[in-house]
């Protein structure tokens, strides 16, 4: 009776941690623990050092979307790369790309970047379905890239379980490297080839405009290098990086350029940390249910249903991949993490797959998810932000999903991609 009010909440459009949590309580019920356990693995979660970075990296990166580095982004990648045939394509995709990974948030990127890219290509003369499908599947690339939410989310969840318990957050942003270029790269290339004949006028290459792009972008270009640096440097530890991250994002855009002001920022804090409240509220009550189906050994349970119908880990991986972009087009990719993979990681560790490749192969797959109906997020900001109907909006975004299928196929089927550097 228990378990049928649980999908009766589910149903009827309860919020998702809610459910969750009542799913919790069902299972603990069930097994004679006392509820309180739940309020310990909640205070448990809270002292995880780690996610001390989910919330730092997150207010950074909506104080620079309410700044000016995002026209600065643009400017500089177009003074660099708007000489070749397809350039300002590849300076939409890297810019979403770079944007992303320091938000965390891709409608966050469609919003901020979209005002100034969309018009942009426009206006070069890029052919308006190709713009939509562009700046729309650009906001999901930087999910493999650090400091990205969902690779140190999908780091703390791993470590929770025994089958990830050496998965560390630092390797996971090495891993994230290739797989991420990778996918600028096909998508890039794309973008060259439709536009190989010229079609669109080349702006010629301008030391000068280059040199005035670079010293505009001065005081943001040393960002990555300084984080990036000094984790894999061991200076930092992620959640000191994190740390170090805002306070030079506040100094360089409240003292410097002056473009976010004292009193605006408890504003942004409260929007980026209504972000970071909803994943801490579903990580807590989802790693309690976690622990429910682990003493009742549904992982177990699960590794042997699938390992007596599939004998082969490339099969296993085949399907894999199509669970995971059915569940990317109907969830969205911070509660797929926390209940999926403590499911489906110890599954995988079976069949001989590495918990870092794993963990590359579940977002790279759900950051498609982004794109896909029926829920696809992205198609709904998309289509609202540049007033489009979400059919046109799907239409337009076809190639470019091809593209990042097959990105995913490759992932899936040559670990050394996530693993080489790594290793």
């Amino acid at each position: 009776m228990l378990l049928l009010f649980v999908l009766l909440l589910a149903l009827i459009g309860v919020p998702l941690f809610v459910v969750i949590a009542a799913g919790a309580l069902v299972g603990y019920h069930d097994a004679g623990i006392d509820y309180s356990a739940i309020t310990i693995e909640l205070y448990r979660i809270a002292e995880t050092p780690v996610l001390v970075a989910i919330p730092l990296f997150t207010f950074a990166g909506y104080v620079l979307s309410e700044s000016g580095a995002p026209g600065r982004l643009v400017r500089i990648t177009q003074a660099f790369f708007g000489w070749m045939p397809g350039g300002l394509a590849l300076v939409a995709l890297a810019a979403c790309a770079l944007f992303t990974a320091f938000t965390g948030a891709t409608g966050v990127t469609i919003i901020a970047l979209g005002a100034l890219l969309y018009p942009a290509l426009e206006q070069a003369g890029y052919p308006k379905r190709f713009n939509l499908g562009l700046v729309t599947t650009g906001g999901c690339l930087g999910l493999l890239f650090a400091p990205s939410l969902p690779l140190i989310l999908y780091g703390v969840v791993a470590q929770q379980l025994p089958a990830g318990a050496t998965v560390s957050i630092d390797q996971l942003f090495i891993a994230g490297a290739l797989p991420g270029l990778l996918m600028i790269v096909l998508l890039g290339g794309y973008s060259m080839w439709v536009h190989r004949d010229h079609e669109v006028p080349l702006a010629p290459f301008s030391t000068r405009a280059a040199k005035l792009a670079l010293r505009e972008c001065a005081w943001e270009l040393p960002l990555p290098v300084v984080v990036l640096g000094g984790i894999y440097g061991g200076y930092f530890a992620v959640s000191e990086a994190a740390a170090v991250t805002v306070l030079y994002v506040l100094f360089v855009e409240t003292v410097i350029h002056r473009e976010v002001r004292w009193s605006e920022l408890p504003a942004v804090m409260r929007q980026s940390m209504v972000l970071v409240g909803g994943i801490m509220v579903i990580l807590g009550a989802s790693l309690a249910t976690t622990n429910v189906m682990i003493d009742a050994g549904i992982p177990e349970q699960l590794a042997a249903l699938v390992t007596a119908h599939v004998s082969s880990p490339l099969m296993f991986l085949l399907l894999l991949n199509l669970f995971l972009l059915a569940l990317g087009s109907i969830l969205n990719i911070f509660s797929a993490i926390v209940l999926v993979v403590p499911l489906l990681l110890p599954v995988a560790v079976g069949y001989g797959i590495d918990p870092l490749h794993f963990g590359i192969i579940f977002l790279a797959n759900l950051q498609i998810g982004f794109l896909l109906p029926p829920a696809g997020l992205d198609l709904f900001i998309a289509s609202f932000r540049f007033n489009v109907p979400i059919p046109e909006v799907v239409r337009s975004c076809l190639p470019f999903i091809g593209l990042l299928f097959l990105s995913v196929i490759i992932i899936t089927y040559w670990p050394g991609l996530s693993l080489a550097l790594v290793r």
